[in-house]
């Protein structure tokens, strides 16, 4: 048994050597088969490129020499020089007696035009590749992502519907739909399709916030507004989001909370231009509100020092700039209810100086407000009544007429009209013959400059 065991041994140790060298040996082989079989296929492309060559050095619009160089070029994704080739395909099928079938030179062509974004000549080529074979996946696809580049979202749809039904299982259609209907402003059947998108990517930001900006222009401002919350911080869509959501609070009246979307959005870097210039004129807005009219109008000169004609903060700084020199305009136009009253006050003692001024009545509309007093002088004694309009365009004649008619009613003996803006020439010829005066804004301005609360 002793004398066989050293056999046993040596025979183990010589299977386990020629294991190996067959291990070894197999990998070199299969190396070999793969660098010979790449060989192969770079020297047959070659020959390929070699014959196209030959054929078009004897025709240069031989169409077979061209279809075999443009699919090397159309394989290998080199579109600059595939396109040039698949154009002059494109035109020789238009040919008559060519006998070129013109899908596949129109379909690949278009694709190359596409890919360079050359959106207009994609389209034209599409469109007749479509029309060749309407069942064709890639013609539908391309030609409703070449339409939408086009900004022709209504005609895009059907072609990216068409492409859905074709190739169901296919990502990235339902994101595009989704921009097409979104950017047509179908936002309702625009959701689904975000939503989808979002499924097969959910990392993709521009979908969920065009879902999110659908979802507030369909009414869903609450679930808008969590996306909004969400995307603040990112670096891309936070700027707009920040607008977005600014702006919906604004309209709910919540200038505080909007201020502070704007602010946030305001630190972001690289903000394209559209949306910084709109974040500053928001913001301001919202400075306004809580007449913090230095810093508001600061940011009113950085929009006009980009774009001097942007909305109306031309008219905006002339307003602002006014009332930031005048605290008691400011108050006039900007003040709550109860010191607009108390300014109103000081104003008719201000305009009856020297006198006793006894207040009857007051009362407090949406459109305006009345007070309504005695005055007693040395010289005379009369029933006033005084009506304050806090608006800064025009007061028509309606509104006068209106007036001058509760005058008779309380029975007093003279009248003003008070307004931050104008009259209109109806309301000034109504006044004449009547107890009645007008007072406009440079009036005003002066007497509320003498008034001191």
């Amino acid at each position: 048994m002793e004398s066989i065991l050293p056999y046993l041994i040596a025979g183990i140790a010589v299977m386990a050597v020629i294991v190996v060298l067959m291990v070894v040996f197999g990998k070199k082989s299969n190396s070999d088969d793969a660098k010979g079989s790449g060989a192969k296929k770079t020297k047959s492309q070659a020959q390929v490129v070699r014959e196209a060559q030959r054929k078009l050095g004897k025709n240069p619009s031989d169409p077979e020499g061209l279809a075999m160089l443009g699919n090397v070029y159309f394989a290998s994704q080199v579109w600059d020089k595939a396109i040039p080739i698949y154009e002059q395909l494109y035109k020789l099928s238009a040919v008559p007696g060519n006998n070129i079938d013109a899908f596949e030179p129109a379909l690949k062509y278009g694709t190359c035009a596409l890919k360079l974004e050359k959106y207009p000549e994609a389209v034209q080529a599409l469109t007749t590749a479509a029309g060749k074979e309407p069942h064709s996946y890639e013609a539908n696809y391309y030609l409703g992502q070449a339409l939408y580049n086009v900004q022709q979202y209504d005609k895009a749809i059907p072609c990216l519907k068409k492409a859905l039904i074709l190739k169901p299982e296919a990502e990235g259609i339902n994101f595009v739909l989704g921009q097409c209907y979104y950017m047509g402003h179908h936002y309702r059947d625009s959701l689904p399709c975000f939503k989808k998108a979002l499924t097969e990517n959910p990392s993709n930001k521009e979908a969920l916030f065009d879902m999110a900006d659908a979802m507030a222009n369909e009414g869903h401002g609450d679930r808008a507004m969590k996306v909004f919350s969400h995307l603040r911080a990112d670096p891309v869509y936070g700027a707009r989001s920040c607008l977005a959501a600014g702006t919906q609070r604004m309209n709910l009246g919540d200038h505080n909370a909007a201020a502070q979307d704007f602010e946030i959005g305001l630190k972001h870097q690289n903000i394209p231009q559209d949306v910084l210039l709109e974040l500053q004129y928001r913001y301001a807005q919202c400075l306004f509100s809580k007449n913090q009219f230095g810093k508001g109008l600061e940011y009113l000169n950085k929009i006009k020092q980009v774009n001097a004609n942007y909305k109306d903060v031309n008219a905006l700084l002339a307003r602002y700039q006014e009332l930031s020199q005048n605290s008691n305009l400011q108050v006039y136009l900007t003040a709550g209810a109860s010191d607009f009253v108390a300014l109103c006050r000081k104003f008719f003692n201000g305009l009856y100086k020297n006198s006793f001024v006894k207040i009857i009545d007051i009362n407090v509309t949406s459109a305006y407000t009345d007070i309504l007093a005695e005055v007693d002088t040395t010289k005379w004694q009369d029933t006033e009544l005084l009506r304050f309009f806090r608006t800064t365009g025009s007061t028509g004649e309606l509104y006068v007429r209106d007036f001058h008619g509760h005058m008779h009613d309380v029975k007093c003996d003279r009248g003003y009209c008070i307004t931050a803006g104008v009259f209109s020439d109806e309301a000034h010829k109504y006044i004449e013959g009547r107890p009645v005066d007008l007072i406009e804004k440079a009036q005003l301005t002066r007497i509320l400059k003498s008034i001191t609360i």
